[in-house]
Order: C-alpha cells, then structure tokens, then sequence
C-alpha cells in the first residue's frame, strides 16, 4: 500500500493498493489458459476435418493460393477463448445508462457464435459499469429540457466543419466556459474523445521530437502518439524513478546515431487510469518536467469532474496550478453525460491547433444538442445555474467511492487502484471466472464489466466497476451483497491483507490485519 508524501509535493495522502497475484493464483490462471489453448488447437483440428461444424471466416477453395484475408493463427485467440465468454459483452440496453437500465435478454443456440433476442426486457439493472460518474446520464432534468429546446431551435446536426459553416454561437460559448471551468487561457471542443487524443497529438509533435508515454496509456493516446511520427519511449506504470530516467538519457544522449538534442519532449500521462483505477502522480511528474524542461499533456478523460472537491479533476484533486500543465485534454463522454473532448491550454497553443489540427480542420462540428448538455452541466457542476446540485454529486461521488472501496476490501477482494479513484477494478485473474462472474451478476440484476487479455495482462482479468454520484446507499448495498455472495461461490476473495471492519476508523486511516494463506 503505497502512502506518498514525498517532501511536500503532496498536500493530502496518497494511498493506492498494488496487491501482488498470490503464487497459487497466478500457476493456476497459467494452467487455465494452457488447457483452453490445448483444447481450442484439438477442436481447430476437428473442423480442420469436419468432424465439428467451422462457424469462424475462412477462405473459399478457390481462393487458397490468393494471399490469406484471414490469419488462422492471429484469430486462434478470438476463435478459441474470447467466443466461449463473447455473452459477457456487447450486451444491449434500451433505456438511458443511468443508475439502472433495462437490457435487451439473449440467448445463444451456438455457443456465442450468433445471438437471438427473446423478446423480454430485463428491468432495474444496477448499472456499475457505466462512467455515469456525476449522474448527469438522464432524459429527465434541467440537462435535458435545454437540450431538448435548442434542439427545437437549432435540430440536430450541423452539416459542415467549423472552418466553414459549422460554428454556431454554441459552440463558442462552450468553449468559453469549458476554458474558465478549467483556469486556462483558452479551450477547444471536438466532437469525439478518442479523436481528441489520436489526431491533435501529431498536431503537437513530430519527427526528431521525443514522446515518453506511461506503459499503461489509452489506445487513443498510443495511436496518437505513433501517428505521430515521432520516437517513443515507455516509462513504468506511474514509476517516476523510470520516467526521471528516461528524461535524463534523452537530454544526455540526445536523438539516436546524430545526437542531436530532441526538438521537444513531451509526457502523456492520464489522471485516472480506467484499467487500474490509479491516479497519475502529477505532483512528481510536473516537478520532473519543470527540472528537465519537457512538455506536459494530461488526459483527463475519467478524472475531470470525478476528481476534485469541485470536480475539475486531478489538477485540484492536488492543489496544483493549471498553468503547470501544457496541454489539458479530457473528455464529455463520462462525467458530464455528453459526447466529444476538448483541450485546454495558452491561447497561443489552442490558436495553433485550430489551424493544424486534423480534428479541427476536417471533423463535423458538435452536434447542438450535445453541446448544450454539456454546456448545461458545466454550469450545475461550477453552481452558475443557482443550485448546490452539482457540488452535491460531487461529493456524493468521493463519498460512494471511498465507501464502495472499503467494503471490497473488507470482503477480502483483491482491488487496485487509488482510494479515491471511482474506477474499482475487483481482481478475478482465471479465464473461466470472467465470463462466470457477469453472467453469475447478470442473474442477479446487477450489470458489470469484466476485463480480460489482451485489454489487460494476460493474468490479471479483472471486473471494472464505475460509481456514479446517482447510485444511492441502497443500490451500493445491494450490488456489495451479491458481489459477496458471487465471491464466495466463485472463490475470488484472494487478498492476504484483510481490512478490519471498525466502525470509529479515521476517515484517512486504513487498518491491516495479516491472515495465513
């Protein structure tokens, strides 16, 4: 357990848990995924010679000497392993995400390969798999009745780019307010999160740059960055040791073979890692970049609104200074119910990426409706619409977050992750326990995430619970006693340091109690 204070970078305790995949876990996760892969080589043999019927993609006999549009082995995985457990995903609902849905019930004659609708409507799903973080995911509301209006006014969709006949007073008056919201000079709105990451940072960097990445970045900032062009480097996971490294052999040894000095250095680094749960040492990470003279881009796409006692993410989660970070992305996609990113920066660095960047120049604008959702609960989250509402989710969000923890950890799950982190990963490490653990949920009401290889190590699948401000005590209570009593029937409580539950615990304070294994 990880309790950073580290010279009075930090102004509040740092705590996040790491625990180590006990040994027998870890043999046993192996042997699994051994006698799935030996059994999926045997039955690709069976439809090999049509003993089983083949229901995956291959070539047609007379397109066998044509170079392959189907790589048996690469789909081996998808074929074999994924297709066993495939129920567990895609599920449809038909309702808003919000703290309950309705889901669509399917079934599978074919073991996963097709689906068929029933007919039925599973009712009042608790929904912990959404990030629905501050509750803003509703069809009733202030949100929604100003969305409704300007879609009377302005319909739906903008029909061109903001360069030419695509930017209406909405959008600038997001903007606006987004770049108040966050303490920056300047903000730019786009209208799609991922698009945000992957097309502004080749905007940004270039050949004979170097980017230093954290080995547990989003795709979006991964494709960004090799898009780019320019050389990467991977630094640990949150490690500032490795990062500090990497700084120094890049000033000292500069580019490769010329040794010339890097144009830029740039740092991507999220504030909440969505798989982890963890939260970016940004105090460290902005003292490095002002030592070594880098630049600084910070994904805020689960942190901003979720993190913060005035949900403006994790800049004042830790009492720093916006000007600190060079490039502020997040996105509309989570905590404000929404759809799209932004960036948020110096009006010069902003001004440069209307022109240059590919997002800007060649995307549709926002569509109006979607704007003013955001616009709406920017305004409830900064109290500018005359209520405490905002504030109110706020913190009802740190509340259900360090409550929903602490009883995890109590039950003697395994959780990684920053106490303060809405995003729970549960650890259930064998192949066979993440489909059993949805669909062991599912039957219950309760919807969830499970996570497995290759979106995580290939022994550490995981369920991946999102808290949402709207989730009430009786709703979290509900979910924690059957996740307890899916643990217990599934064997997934492999912690060896259980908390013990004291009622007059200090709010900051976490007490082990060491257990044989």
């Amino acid at each position: 357990n990880h309790i950073v204070h580290n010279g009075g970078l930090y102004k509040r305790p740092f705590n996040e848990a790491f625990e180590e995949t006990p040994m027998l876990v870890a043999v046993l996760t192996y042997v699994g995924y051994g006698v799935l892969t030996l059994f999926g080589y045997l039955r690709d043999f069976m439809r090999q010679w049509k003993i089983e019927k083949c229901q995956n993609a291959t070539e047609r006999e007379e397109q066998k000497d044509f170079v392959p549009l189907y790589q048996d082995f690469e789909n081996f995985y998808n074929r074999n392993l994924y297709m066993r457990i495939r129920d567990s995903w895609n599920r449809p609902i038909c309702s808003v995400p919000g703290a309950k849905v309705d889901m669509m019930e399917r079934v599978s004659h074919d073991y996963n390969w097709t689906f068929t609708y029933t007919g039925r409507v599973i009712k009042d799903i608790i929904n912990m798999g959404s990030y629905n973080y501050l509750g803003f995911a509703q069809n009733a509301g202030a949100c929604q009745e100003a969305a409704a209006k300007v879609l009377s006014q302005y319909g739906a969709g903008v029909c061109s780019t903001r360069h030419e006949m695509g930017n209406l007073d909405k959008h600038e008056e997001l903007e606006k307010l987004v770049a108040r919201f966050l303490g920056v000079e300047s903000a730019m709105a786009y209208g799609m999160g991922f698009a945000t990451n992957s097309m502004n940072i080749p905007a940004l960097v270039s050949k004979g740059c170097l980017i230093l990445s954290d080995e547990l970045n989003h795709a979006s900032l991964v494709l960004g960055a090799r898009l780019s062009g320019a050389t990467i480097r991977i630094f640990k996971h949150n490690n500032m040791q490795s990062l500090e490294k990497l700084l120094k052999d890049a000033i000292v040894h500069g580019q490769p073979r010329t040794r010339r000095p890097w144009k830029k250095i740039l740092i991507l680094v999220e504030g909440i890692y969505s798989m982890e749960g963890s939260i970016v040492r940004l105090p460290e990470v902005i003292a490095l970049k002002k030592k070594y003279k880098s630049y600084l881009y910070l994904d805020e796409a689960h942190s901003i609104g979720a993190l913060g006692p005035s949900g403006r993410g994790v800049v004042e989660y830790f009492g720093l200074n916006p000007e600190d970070v060079d490039v502020m992305m997040g996105t509309f996609t989570k905590s404000f119910g929404a759809a799209g990113g932004y960036i948020g920066g110096k009006k010069e660095l902003i001004d440069y990426l209307r022109t240059y960047s590919h997002s800007a120049v060649y995307a549709t604008s926002m569509s109006p409706p979607v704007v003013e959702q955001i616009i709406t609960s920017v305004k409830c989250i900064m109290g500018e619409d005359g209520t405490t509402i905002g504030e109110a989710r706020v913190q009802q969000l740190a509340e259900n977050t360090r409550y929903f923890r602490r009883r995890l950890k109590e039950m003697g799950f395994i959780i990684y992750g920053n106490e303060d982190s809405p995003v729970v990963p549960l650890m259930l490490y064998m192949p066979a326990k993440i489909g059993a653990f949805g669909r062991e949920m599912l039957k219950r009401n309760i919807g969830v995430v499970v996570v497995g290889f290759p979106a995580t190590p290939i022994i550490e699948s995981r369920a991946r619970f999102c808290l949402s401000a709207a989730h009430t005590k009786e709703m979290l209570d509900t979910a924690l006693k059957e996740i307890n009593e899916v643990g217990d029937l599934l064997q997934l409580k492999y912690s060896r340091r259980r908390l013990v539950p004291l009622l007059d615990r200090p709010f900051d304070e976490t007490t082990y109690e060491e257990t044989e294994d």
